[in-house]
């Protein structure tokens, strides 16, 4: 918002043949991390713009003529609310924001203030080498001068520089915002899809923070500053030379429920609510359970008129334990009565994340019998292996994977799948059976030999089992809804609820 529109052209990837660079940060930034600051000091405007105090007492600051941005104290972010503290001029908390594919390449940066040198990600790219898997990065990495602070997501590192102490769960809780809000803009949030939209993702960026300070993090808020791209739009735009950029104040940035845009309008009025559960699991070779948790997400998708209140109950709440919620819920009302309360945004949401981790309450929806051994003098090894259904509900498991990485001193495999199909890969010895689903009447096996290398000692342990699966119309956690209910409005909305469970990290020991 507060760039201009002929700035927001010229950060375009012809600058920078490697990738796309932010070229209106102000110099290289030579300091060196400083304390946190208290309270006691006052937010800072990036390039000396003219500040304005407004009657309420809300910093503001004058832009391009009709509009104003609002540097509010008090932020929204994902979970929860968060107030964010101002710090002394010139300090800043997130300075600079790296985009690095799983090939090590930076594709894309922005920078808030003063340009940070691309060097400073060679301690993330030290990071990466020592970890065995993208996942095991580090989340927080110290360097000499600065701290890296990634997530990632869709093959992609989104890396943060920070030069003072701040909480890292807040830096972090923003880049999965950052992600989300690409997904909601462009419906998929890949190196492809951001290279083809780099402008938006600059002028997106740029109002999401405000001298590296959250400050319009909700999707309705955005997409009324930014508007997403079209393909008319696109055309529009090229022709007319314009952005994307409004020209007017969002209706609901000034509101009590900043999550929510005003004037909303459906011709067909709406609500869907899908509770999805990942189920992380080890299981060992007798088949008996080491550890069993689950990960739970609602995902909300709501297209109501006008500002309709929603309540929803559950008709089992209390075994969710460790419950994140969006912050259009009322907290109270969930402590006292175990029931969500709440405005709901316009669009898709996540509504609440929870987690189920009382060994009891987890139910194990598969298992798997193994019999894979090899032997001393000779160079075969015998492996078989079924998969079937196990407290399902009578639900059909589907999307069946099974992996598995073989010891270095196996040569190849000779497998016969009873159905569908698998490959193994000799350089890698990576196992991969692609099951599908799976017919309780005849259940999935996949039976042969393992050739072995001449002269090596038999394998100090058997290989892990690692699979993939889901069940639709199931929440293996038993959690159900019980009902919805809408206040405010007249008309009765359209109601749907889905359920699926799937596999996380679920793991068989052989």
């Amino acid at each position: 918002m507060r760039k201009s529109k002929d700035r927001l052209r010229n950060e375009s990837p012809n600058q920078n043949p490697r990738g796309v660079t932010d070229p209106g940060a102000s110099g290289p930034d030579q300091s060196l991390p400083r304390p946190f600051a208290g309270a006691g000091g006052g937010c800072s405007a990036e390039g000396g713009a003219a500040k304005a105090r407004g009657a309420s007492g809300t910093w503001c600051e004058p832009d391009r003529p009709g509009r104003i941005k609002l540097l509010q104290n008090r932020v929204l972010l994902g979970r929860q609310s968060v107030s964010s503290t101002c710090t002394p001029l010139g300090s800043t908390m997130i300075h600079s924001l790296f985009l690095i594919n799983s090939s090590g390449d930076i594709f894309l940066e922005k920078h808030w203030k003063s340009v940070v040198s691309r060097s400073v990600c060679d301690y993330f790219f030290e990071a990466q080498e020592r970890a065995t898997e993208a996942e095991n990065v580090p989340p927080v990495i110290p360097t000499p001068h600065h701290y890296l602070l990634n997530v990632y997501r869709h093959k992609i590192f989104f890396v943060a520089v920070i030069q003072t102490e701040v909480p890292p769960l807040f830096v972090i809780e923003f880049l999965h915002r950052v992600v989300d809000t690409f997904q909601d803009y462009f419906g998929v949030c890949s190196e492809v899809v951001i290279k083809d939209n780099v402008v938006v993702v600059y002028e997106v960026l740029e109002e999401m923070l405000d001298n590296g300070f959250p400050l319009a993090t909700e999707s309705n808020i955005l997409k009324e500053l930014i508007k997403p791209p079209t393909i008319l739009r696109t055309v529009v735009n090229t022709i007319t030379g314009s952005t994307n950029v409004g020209d007017q104040l969002p209706t609901g940035q000034l509101s009590v429920v900043p999550w929510r845009r005003t004037g909303v309008k459906y011709t067909n009025n709406e609500a869907y609510f899908d509770v999805i559960e990942e189920i992380d699991a080890i299981i060992d070779k007798s088949g008996s359970t080491i550890t069993a948790e689950i990960q739970g997400v609602i995902d909300a998708c709501v297209k109501l008129t006008g500002m309709p209140d929603l309540t929803l109950s559950f008709m089992n709440p209390r075994l969710l334990d460790d419950v994140s919620f969006h912050p259009c819920v009322r907290f109270k009302r969930w402590e006292s009565e175990r029931i969500l309360s709440f405005i709901p945004p316009d669009g898709n949401f996540r509504l609440l994340s929870y987690h189920v981790s009382a060994q009891n309450l987890v139910a194990i929806p598969v298992y798997v019998k193994h019999n894979i051994s090899f032997r001393d003098s000779s160079s075969l090894g015998r492996f078989e292996i079924t998969v079937g259904p196990k407290q399902t509900m009578g639900k059909t498991v589907e999307g069946v994977m099974v992996t598995s990485q073989m010891p270095k001193g196996v040569l190849n495999m000779s497998l016969t799948p009873s159905q569908g199909m698998h490959t193994f890969d000799p350089v890698t010895k990576l196992l991969s059976w692609d099951v599908g689903k799976i017919n309780p009447q005849k259940l999935p096996s996949l039976k042969g030999t393992m050739s072995l290398q001449a002269g090596t000692s038999k394998p100090d342990e058997n290989p892990t089992i690692n699979l993939q699966f889901k069940i639709q119309q199931l929440a293996i956690s038993g959690l159900k809804v019980n009902r919805l209910d809408m206040y405010g409005e007249k008309y009765k909305p359209f109601k749907g609820i889905k359920y699926m469970t799937k596999a996380g990290k679920f793991q068989v020991r052989t």
